[in-house]
């Protein structure tokens, strides 16, 4: 950063005052001054960048010029990440909740049967989950730990690879129980289910040698609702180690083939746990120191 090239911070504070209130005197009053005094600094700053960024002679509410609306929505996404962070190192934030977003399959799946021992030894912290196979940008003020499947790198985030995740081929055990299933070739005789758009069941079979399909119906769902028809006894399904452990320990489900050799993946392919860089709140280490120990 060249910070001898930057116009000066009072400057652009009541650029953005301005743009946010639409008038000189409003501004002022947001910041305390006269509106004399915005008008002198936006002055300043037109000069200092060479351009116009306030139409003048309108009216009482300022029209932005291209440049002006183009500045502001700049500073006014800065602004706003500079006060949560200020807010952050103050304590000011320290009543909202902490926000974690996963995968429904996760977060149904792996997190939501141990959760209440984190809540029981942590009584203050107040939990938002939010379970979506979007990647939700982690801003500040808002989402505080994302748990994502994949590899680790996403751009402009701390990423720690905390669950490692191998594959297996799973079922009711009303489904396949009674069957004889010792090759990779034995589960072509069983219905199968897929998700929509994904393609491990063509690569683990490949994987074994296998290059035919099954001959029984293949069920296509979305990721959201595999677990549920596996349960279901509507086919047996490749699914994520960690995903199914409990199932299988309840009797739920079961392994269909042992040893299951698992989908060819990255070494670095599993949950990783997603955070932003910079000072953490109390709650959200808590919950980290939390996650950790369940693995």
């Amino acid at each position: 950063m060249d910070w001898l090239t930057m116009p000066p911070l009072g400057a652009l504070r009541a650029f953005s005052a301005l743009a946010e209130t639409g008038g000189f005197t409003a501004a002022g009053a947001a910041l305390n001054v006269s509106h004399a005094a915005i008008s002198q600094q936006i002055r300043a700053l037109e000069d200092r960048l060479g351009t116009t960024l306030v139409e003048r002679g309108g009216g009482r509410r300022v029209a932005l010029t291209p440049d002006g609306a183009r500045l502001a929505t700049a500073l006014g996404d800065a602004f706003q990440q500079i006060r949560r962070a200020v807010d952050e190192l103050t304590g000011a934030d320290a009543g909202r909740p902490l926000q974690v977003t996963l995968t429904p399959l996760f977060a149904n799946a792996w997190l939501m049967p141990r959760l209440p021992a984190f809540l029981l030894a942590n009584p203050g912290v107040d939990l938002l989950l939010n379970p979506t196979y979007e990647v939700v940008d982690l801003a500040p003020g808002g989402v505080d730990v994302a748990i994502r499947y994949g590899r680790g790198d996403w751009p402009g985030v701390v990423a720690e690879l905390f669950l490692r995740s191998e594959f297996m081929i799973v079922g009711a055990p009303g489904l396949v129980a009674g069957r004889r299933v010792e090759t990779a070739a034995d589960l072509l005789d069983l219905p199968w289910i897929v998700e929509v758009g994904a393609n491990e069941m063509t690569r683990w079979l490949a994987e074994q040698g296998v290059v035919e399909g099954p001959r029984q119906a293949v069920t296509h769902l979305p990721n959201h609702s595999l677990l549920e028809g596996v349960r279901a006894g509507l086919g047996i399904a490749v699914m994520s180690r960690p995903a199914v452990l409990g199932e299988i320990a309840a009797g739920r489900l079961v392994e269909v083939i042992a040893p299951a050799k698992g989908v060819p993946t990255d070494e670095n392919a599993g949950y990783w746990i997603v955070t932003r860089p910079g000072v953490m709140r109390p709650p959200l280490k808590a919950f980290l120191s939390w996650l950790r120990s369940q693995v």
